[in-house]
């Protein structure tokens, strides 16, 4: 008879110097680093960041902290996790060489900035173009183009940093705009084109910083979206923002570019007899749910022709979407009939006032990105220097496009995790444990066959070594 207490079994615990690894899944990401010639990219792009005879290169270096950041961890010295399997990661650089890097970027952040941005232009299109039919590039086009969603976020500290400074909540740190590629909800999560660090009291409305990430993000499309003269496809792109990127010098820049835009829009305060017409719905048509369903409960319309737009772009028009107000939300002057009435901007080629109400309020899932990326590395800038805490946010960005990437380009279509967020890919595979053995001159590592997700892993291995066979081969263009 079992009188035991106890919730779980209590198992006795030794230390051992078995080759016992930790993070065993995060072996998918330096398999897909080795299979894109990581190392090559950063050795012909960061070499003057270390001494010629330096042990521990660029790429190492930079690899070795993205997969840190993508693992969970928060600062430079997370890195001893994967010091500790060296059979796995092989020789990680120490606490001083990180240090001593990261000084070299404070003296040369221009360089770096340059560099890092060519590098992951290089990278996103050698795996845009091995995902095949799902390549974002070649779906791209101006009836559905590629989704830029611009957005500023807030970064708190704690403690004195070089150009931080207060925000509007009251809080204290820096105010980061961000520049995400949505490529549609059943090809992945999508991915961060560029994160540039800002001041805590820079506004979210300023149509200076939204040009300026947006210059950053498309410089980071591939060839694709330029033509023989190197002139940009804007047709090909939309982006959506939300009612702080409505300003129409930034509407202007867009349309000079002849990107499309989807905005959302403060709307002005209306007339009586207009709030009246708010109220007959029989005017309006119903809106759709994010699975393109018709609501019974929230309707959309095409407002052009009631509220005048002055000084906006040619061909902007403006839409209202009216739904019951949320639990608890305080009703406003417009919200007459218990309805709450948003708006929106844009320029699209396409008239169908339910798709384009639904396109627009997809914005949301940047919201998503925003939060993974805090948690990967941005919501914890570790440095006083400006110039060393952007590079931090460069390399954030870059451990989140990694799992993005991979399940872009090494996951068949339909796949449950090409839609995982980075915390599930935390939880459910890159903790996964495993041991190292040899035999037959060869190192493997064993994953237990009970491991939830191990098919997973072994599938994901599978596919990237195709990929770097086709890559090899010359099958895929870089």
């Amino acid at each position: 008879m079992n009188h035991s207490t106890h919730v779980f079994p209590a198992i006795p615990t030794q230390l051992t110097g078995q080759s016992l690894v930790s993070h065993a899944g995060l072996s998918v990401l330096t398999s897909f680093l080795n299979a894109v010639d990581f190392r090559r990219l950063c050795e012909d792009r960061f070499s003057q960041f270390v001494p010629a005879t330096a042990t521990h290169r660029p790429g190492k270096i930079l690899g070795a902290l993205a997969l840190s950041l993508a693992a969970g961890g928060e600062q430079a010295t997370d890195i001893d996790q994967l010091r500790a399997a060296p059979g796995l990661f092989g020789s990680v650089a120490s606490d001083a060489t990180i240090s001593r890097f990261m000084g070299r970027i404070k003296e040369q952040p221009e360089a770096f900035s340059y560099g890092f941005a060519t590098m992951t232009r290089s990278l996103r299109s050698k795996v845009w173009n091995a995902a095949g039919p799902r390549n974002p590039a070649r779906l791209a086009t101006a009836a559905n183009p590629l989704i830029i969603d611009l957005d500023a976020s807030l970064v708190h500290v704690h403690s004195e940093k070089e150009n931080s400074a207060g925000t509007y909540k009251g809080g204290y740190g820096f105010s980061p705009m961000i520049a995400m590629a949505d490529y549609g909800k059943g090809h992945g999560t999508g991915e961060v084109l560029a994160v540039q660090l800002r001041p805590g009291n820079r506004g979210a409305n300023s149509a200076a910083s939204h040009i300026e990430v947006l210059g950053q993000a498309l410089a980071q499309l591939p060839d694709d979206f330029y033509d023989e003269h190197r002139s940009l496809r804007g047709e090909k792109i939309l982006v959506r923002t939300d009612s702080a990127g409505s300003s129409r010098e930034f509407l202007h820049h867009l349309d000079s570019l002849g990107i499309q835009f989807s905005t959302s829009y403060s709307l002005p305060v209306l007339k009586e007899r207009f709030i009246r017409w708010i109220d007959q719905k029989k005017y309006w048509e119903p809106a759709l749910d994010a699975n393109g369903d018709q609501r019974d409960d929230a309707w959309v319309i095409d407002a052009t022709k009631v509220l005048e737009l002055r000084q906006y772009p040619p061909g902007t028009r403006i839409y209202l979407r009216a739904e019951p107000l949320h639990p608890g939300a305080k009703a406003n002057l417009f919200d007459t009939d218990g309805n709450r009435v948003t708006a929106f901007l844009t320029n699209a080629p396409r008239f169908n006032v339910a798709f384009l109400d639904a396109r627009h309020r997809a914005r949301g899932r940047c919201e998503n990105r925003i939060k993974t990326l805090k948690s990967t590395g941005l919501g914890k800038l570790p440095y006083w220097s400006f110039a060393a805490n952007q590079a931090w946010a460069d390399l954030a960005m870059f451990a989140l496009n990694l799992v993005a990437w991979l399940q872009l380009a090494a996951l068949p279509g339909g796949h449950g995790a090409s839609v995982w967020d980075l915390k599930r890919w935390r939880y459910r595979l890159f903790s996964m444990a495993g041991k190292i053995v040899s035999g037959g001159r060869q190192r493997r590592l064993l994953i237990p066959v009970r491991a939830p997700e191990g098919q997973l892993l072994c599938q994901l291995q599978e596919g990237i070594g195709v990929l770097f066979q086709r890559w090899r081969r010359g099958e895929l263009a870089a």
